[in-house]
Formats: structure tokens, sequence, C-alpha cells
């Protein structure tokens, strides 16, 4: 199983350094209207592979970061079991000690 994810993101990685050396070119990104540009002229000129790798980079972390925020009552609910489940383990534990009896001949015929 290890070997195929290698092999997948070796692909990946050739992916992307192939579409990255495709468009080595450079655009000029405009990061206002045309309308609001001639007020406050604000335009950066990158080459599309960079434009394209933030693209993807900004959508991965904002669907990571919803599908945290989705989970996160799943979370809370798992983390209050496991302390519900803990805190009736050592009451079955002390209720064990208190109830053990005292004679050994009743403890074996006990259990």
């Amino acid at each position: 199983m290890r070997t195929i994810k290698l092999i997948v993101l070796a692909l990946i990685l050739v992916g992307i350094v192939v579409l990255s050396l495709a468009n080595r070119e450079t655009v000029v990104l405009n990061l206002l209207p045309e309308g609001m540009a001639r007020i406050m002229p604000l335009s950066i000129e990158v080459p599309l592979f960079v434009l394209s790798l933030v693209s993807i980079v900004v959508g991965m972390v904002l669907g990571y970061l919803l599908e945290w925020f989705r989970e996160h009552k799943h979370r809370k609910r798992a983390s209050v079991k496991t302390y519900e489940a803990a805190q009736l383990a050592r009451e079955n534990e002390r209720l064990r000690r208190k109830n053990k009896p005292e004679d050994d001949v009743l403890a074996l015929i006990s259990n």
C-alpha cells in the first residue's frame, strides 16, 4: 500500500513539474477591476504556473479548514464519550474493590 501511495505522489509531482515547465510565461494579474484600477492601479506580473499553484494551495487550505469545522461536533462528542467511558471504568474498579469478599473461598466461588 505504501508503494502505491508513493507512486501516486510521484505521478502528481511529475504532473506539477510538467505543468510548471509548460506555463513559464508571465501574465498580468489585476487585483482590481478596470474601472477601479484608474484610481489605484494594483497589478502584478507573475508566471502562470505560480498563479495556478497558489490557487491550488489556497483551495486545499480552505477545503481542509471547512472539513475541520464540519467535523468539530463529531470530535467534541467523541471526547465527551471518552471521558464518560474513563469515568465509568474508574467507578467500576472502585465498586469492584469495595465489594471484594474477605474470605478466599468466597472469592474463588464468585469468579
